[in-house]
């Protein structure tokens, strides 16, 4: 069985559920991860994946989603 490692994320600017799923779409299209949970009330973003993530890569991810990430959480 794989290993399963949760990282969470803080991210500023959502503030509704096309937010939340604008997240979901972009970082859950990064390699090895699994579940991407996002609560838009406290900007926490919960991704879990089979091998360490990149920060620069999810940064990147949550970038082309129209947000910020300004750091783990």
């Amino acid at each position: 069985m794989s290993e399963v490692l949760t990282t969470k994320y803080h991210v500023t600017g959502m503030t509704c559920s096309h937010c939340e799923n604008a997240v979901k779409e972009e970082v859950s299209a990064l390699d090895t991860v699994v579940n991407v949970q996002v609560d838009v009330p406290t900007g926490r973003v919960t991704v879990t994946s089979t091998t360490p993530l990149d920060d620069t890569r999810v940064r990147e991810a949550i970038d082309e989603a129209g947000y910020e990430l300004t750091g783990r959480a």
